[in-house]
């Protein structure tokens, strides 16, 4: 028996199935299923786990609500009438809806955390490198990272520990050198908080993160668990990490540069088994015939995305966006570094960690999202609006996320409260040092007996 044996798993439906269609929520791929299985997938099934099917997903892993789908929109689990949130919104929902015990989901800038913190889950992203890509659909190779969404941390946990191998078909997946080092610091700093006592384990609470458009509600709920953190025997430390305001701008120009590029594959031709373009109508050459099936493969969304990060690689503004938004990410970087006790292994140098002891920090405490999950009638009125800033201005939803996600660092939403007005799941979200995810998640099983 393997240490999944029976348990039921969802898997998003951009990772590659050979028994299941993978349509990454796109007519583009309408019909294509893999001739090989990813490489988590596999590891899922050798461990015991028992794969119920493929859940949807914003096309593309494009999308914070989960409303940009070929399949359709991903209802709330309690409602219809709110959204789930994305793009994992699928895994969430069918978690919350206790269809299965945990599902796979991508998180390339909050997709995972995102709509756990709506559906009242568990949504945990590894550090990047941990899990193998190899079979996930590509968004943005040096952010996209295998989450795992379930209905308890030590659900997550134990998904974690099978699917967190190294494998040489990932050119970036963790070389086994690091990650022997790491999980030994890892091991070392988990085993001073096995108790449940958390005294002397030092909390950080970075006052950028407290935006305007945070919601009073998500406020009170994270006030919440700084006091429970506190009553636990934890120490609360106010941080800074002053760069974080650059997050949203400089992942939003990464991200789309590299989705241009990872999606000029597809041209309606190859990949999917139910061509939508009928060939023998095309009577302008081969570029008409690549042109008008983009177009029809792709939906709004991902074509916006696709133009814009196109625009970005031109030769007139990779040097004045592209490039800032890579230095950007390494400031944001840099601010991590420079508040958490630990040492970030991917660097000989402890130059990049300077900073005052008395503001280091052992792991971060911040909402997961702006608000409780947002009404399904407001999200489609700005999906199907044909203003393009009412489109963008959906892009703030990830202003929690992102800064793990460009820093490659272990985060995980813990369902923690709930609306006062409406009701619904408020999660809070821990960050800690690159590498360090069993002591993240060992702290987070802390935070989340406050809902037992």
């Amino acid at each position: 028996m393997g240490p999944l044996d029976g348990m039921l798993m969802g898997i998003k439906d951009n990772f590659c199935t050979s028994t299941l269609p993978t349509t990454c929520g796109s007519v583009m791929l309408k019909g294509f299923t893999s001739p090989y299985d990813a490489t988590v997938v596999k590891l899922l099934e050798a461990s015991g786990a028992i794969l119920i099917g493929k859940t949807n997903m914003d096309e593309f892993g494009m999308g914070s609500a989960n409303v940009y789908s070929d399949s359709g929109v991903v209802q709330h689990p309690f409602t219809y009438r709110r959204v789930a949130g994305g793009s994992s919104g699928g895994s969430a929902a069918a978690v919350g809806m206790k269809m299965c015990t945990a599902a796979l989901g991508s998180d390339t800038g909050g997709s995972v955390r995102l709509p756990a913190s709506y559906c009242g889950v568990v949504g945990f992203k590894p550090s990047y490198g941990r899990c193998s890509r190899n079979g996930l659909v590509a968004y943005a190779n040096s952010l996209d990272t295998v989450g795992i969404l379930s209905g308890t941390v030590k659900q997550a946990s134990v998904v974690y520990d099978a699917i967190s191998k190294h494998d040489p078909k990932d050119p970036s997946s963790m070389p086994d050198k690091l990650r022997s080092k790491l999980d030994e610091s890892d091991s070392i700093l988990r085993s001073q908080w096995t108790k449940g006592n958390l005294k002397g384990l030092v909390v950080g609470i970075p006052q950028e993160y407290y935006v305007d458009p945070m919601s009073d509600d998500v406020v009170d709920v994270w006030r919440s668990g700084i006091q429970f953190l506190k009553e636990q025997g934890a120490t609360i430390q106010s941080i800074s990490l002053p760069h974080t305001h650059l997050a949203l701008p400089a992942y939003y120009i990464i991200a789309l540069a590299e989705a241009s590029s990872n999606l000029a594959r597809y041209d309606g031709v190859r990949f999917e088994k139910d061509k939508h373009t009928d060939v023998s109508k095309k009577v302008s050459g081969d570029m008409m015939l690549y042109a008008d099936t983009r177009a029809e493969g792709f939906g709004a969304e991902v074509q916006r995305r696709i133009l814009l990060g196109t625009h970005v690689l031109t030769a007139g503004t990779f040097d004045t966006l592209f490039l800032p938004a890579q230095k950007a990410r390494r400031l944001i970087q840099a601010d991590f570094d420079q508040v958490f006790y630990q040492h970030n292994a991917l660097y000989e140098s402890s130059v990049e960690q300077e900073g005052q002891e008395s503001t280091k920090v052992h792991v971060i405490l911040t909402p997961s999202a702006i608000s409780s999950a947002p009404r399904m009638t407001d999200v489609l009125e700005r999906h199907e609006s044909s203003n393009d800033v009412k489109a963008v201005d959906a892009y703030m939803n990830d202003v929690m996320t992102v800064p793990a996600s460009l820093a490659g660092l272990p985060a995980i939403t813990v369902p923690f409260g709930k609306s006062a007005v409406d009701g619904y799941p408020i999660g809070l979200q821990l960050m800690a040092q690159y590498g360090h995810d069993g002591f993240l998640l060992s702290i987070a099983n802390s935070l989340a007996k406050k809902q037992k």
